[in-house]
C-alpha cells in the first residue's frame, strides 16, 4: 500500500509503511481519529508529519485550514509554533558550544552583564499569596547557560502563578518580543526578583529568551540570523522565521473564533512585521515539513541529508536529563508528562511506563501553547510532527492523541 505523502516535494525520502516496521492500515487511523475530532467540533483541521529510520512514511492534511470559510488543510499550511521555537535556540547555543564560542557552565552575566547578581525572592506568606511585599535576598550563584537551557534559571511567565514574583514578572515571550530589545530585556529582569534560586527547581518561564540574548553576544549577529545560518539553511527550512510574508498569508492556517471548551474568544495571530526582539522562547513560524527536517536532524544524531548540524554527543547530551538534584516541576506543564525529565531545551522520557505518552526512554521533544508538538524517539528511530492551531487546554488532548496514533501503527 503506498503511503499517505500529500506534497510534491516531500520533506524526506518516501517509503512503503511496511518497509520500515510500520502499518499502512494502522496509519489509516489517524484520519477518522481526527475527523471525529472535527465532527465533535474540537478540531479545526492539522498536519500530521511521521517519519521511521529517516524516511517519510505520512503526511497528510486534514480539515480546514480556515473554518469559517471552510478552506480545506493544505499538507504546507503554516503555523505558529510558539515554543517550538525553544529547541531551535536550543540547537543554535550548543552549536556555539561546539566552537569554543560558549560553555554551558558560563554564567549568563559574562554575556549579559545585568544578570549576574540577583535578588530571589523569600518565601514568605506575603509573596506566596501575591498581596503583599517582596523580601528578597541574594541569589546563591549566578544562573548559568545550562540553568536557561533547563528552565532553572529561577525566572518565571508572568501570571502563571499566584505569587508576587508572577505578578512582576513579564507575561511570555511573545509580549517580549513585541516591546523589549535584547537589551532592555536583561535590564528589566535585572530590576526583578527570581522565584527560586538559580539551579533549584524545574519552572517553565523566560529562561530560553534569556539563552537567545547570550547566543546572540556569543555568535555576534541577532538569534534570527543565527538560526538561519546554523539551522534553517542547512536544513532546508526554507518556510521558517520570525516574520511571515505576505504572499504566504493565505497559508496561514486559523484556529476556531471561539474555544470549543469555554466560548472563549480566540486567536493566533500571523506575524506580519519583525519583532522588536527575536526572542528565543517563541515566535517562530514554520509548516510540519519543515519541522519535520528538523526533528529528524536531532533523531539522527543531528545530520540530515549528508549535512551535520550537531554532533553525535552533542545531541544525546541535550537529550539527557539534566535535573538530577533539581525539583522536577515538567508534569506541571501537562499531567501526560509525569515520569520525564528535561534536558537542555527539551523534555525527555525517563522510562517506558508511569506517562500518559507512549515511547521509549531517550524519546524527547517539545509543544507549542496554540497547538504544535514534536518528539524523537531514536530507540524506536522515529520523529514526529504535529501542527494545528487549538490554543486552548485542547492541546493536550492531541498531543496525546496523536502519540497513541502513531505508536499503534509500528508492528516492527
Amino acid at each position: 500500500m503506498s503511503p499517505v505523502i500529500e506534497t510534491a516535494t516531500p520533506p524526506l525520502p518516501v517509503t512503503r509503511p511496511e518497509l520500515v516496521g510500520m502499518s499502512p492500515a494502522r496509519l489509516a487511523r489517524i484520519r477518522p481519529a481526527m475527523e471525529r475530532e472535527m465532527a465533535a467540533g474540537r478540531l479545526p483541521g492539522c498536519v500530521v508529519a511521521i517519519a521511521r529510520d529517516g524516511k517519510l512514511v505520512h503526511l497528510e492534511a486534514i480539515g480546514w485550514s480556515d473554518p469559517e470559510s471552510r478552506a480545506p488543510m493544505r499538507a504546507d499550511a503554516i503555523f505558529s509554533i510558539a515554543s517550538m521555537t525553544k529547541p531551535v535556540t536550543g540547537v543554535v547555543a550548543l552549536s556555539l558550544i561546539e566552537e569554543g564560542r560558549l560553555l554551558v557552565t558560563d554564567p549568563v552575566g559574562a554575556w549579559l552583564p545585568q544578570l549576574m547578581h540577583m535578588q530571589v525572592a523569600k518565601p514568605t506568606p506575603a509573596m506566596l499569596s501575591g498581596k503583599g511585599p517582596i523580601e528578597t535576598e541574594a541569589a546563591r550563584r549566578p544562573m548559568t547557560v545550562q540553568d536557561a537551557m533547563r528552565h532553572t534559571t529561577g525566572l518565571v511567565y508572568g501570571g502563571r502563578d499566584g505569587t508576587a514574583v508572577h505578578a512582576v514578572a513579564p507575561p511570555g515571550s511573545f509580549w517580549v518580543a513585541e516591546n523589549m530589545d535584547t537589551e532592555g530585556f536583561a535590564e528589566t529582569l535585572s530590576g526583578l526578583p527570581l522565584r527560586h534560586h538559580p539551579g533549584t527547581v524545574w519552572e517553565y518561564g523566560l529562561s530560553t529568551d534569556v539563552l537567545g540574548g547570550v547566543a546572540e553576544r556569543a555568535g555576534g549577529a541577532s538569534l534570527g540570523a543565527l538560526m538561519r545560518e546554523r539551522v534553517f539553511a542547512p536544513l532546508g527550512m526554507e518556510e521558517t522565521g520570525y516574520v511571515l510574508p505576505a504572499e504566504k498569508l493565505a497559508r496561514f492556517a486559523r484556529p476556531f473564533a471561539k474555544d470549543p471548551v469555554t466560548g472563549a474568544a480566540q486567536s493566533v495571530e500571523a506575524p506580519m512585521r519583525a519583532p522588536k526582539m527575536e526572542t528565543g522562547g517563541a515566535g517562530l513560524v514554520s509548516t510540519a515539513s519543515d519541522y519535520l527536517r528538523f526533528a529528524e536532524m536531532l533523531r539522527a544524531g543531528g545530520t540530515l541529508n549528508g549535512v551535520r548540524v550537531l554532533a553525535p554527543q552533542t545531541v544525546a547530551w541535550m537529550a539527557s536529563d539534566h535535573l538530577q538534584g533539581i525539583e522536577n516541576r515538567v508534569a506541571g506543564m501537562d499531567p501526560a508528562l509525569e515520569g520525564y525529565g528535561f534536558g537542555l531545551t527539551v523534555a525527555v522520557r525517563l522510562a517506558r511506563g508511569g506517562s500518559g505518552l507512549m515511547g521509549a526512554p531517550g524519546a524527547f521533544g517539545w509543544s507549542g501553547v496554540w497547538g504544535t508538538y514534536f518528539w524523537a524517539d531514536p530507540a524506536e528511530r522515529l520523529s514526529v510532527v504535529f501542527m494545528a492551531h487549538v490554543p486552548g487546554e485542547l492541546r493536550q488532548r492531541y498531543r496525546r492523541l496523536i502519540n497513541m496514533l502513531t505508536y499503534q501503527a509500528i508492528e516492527a
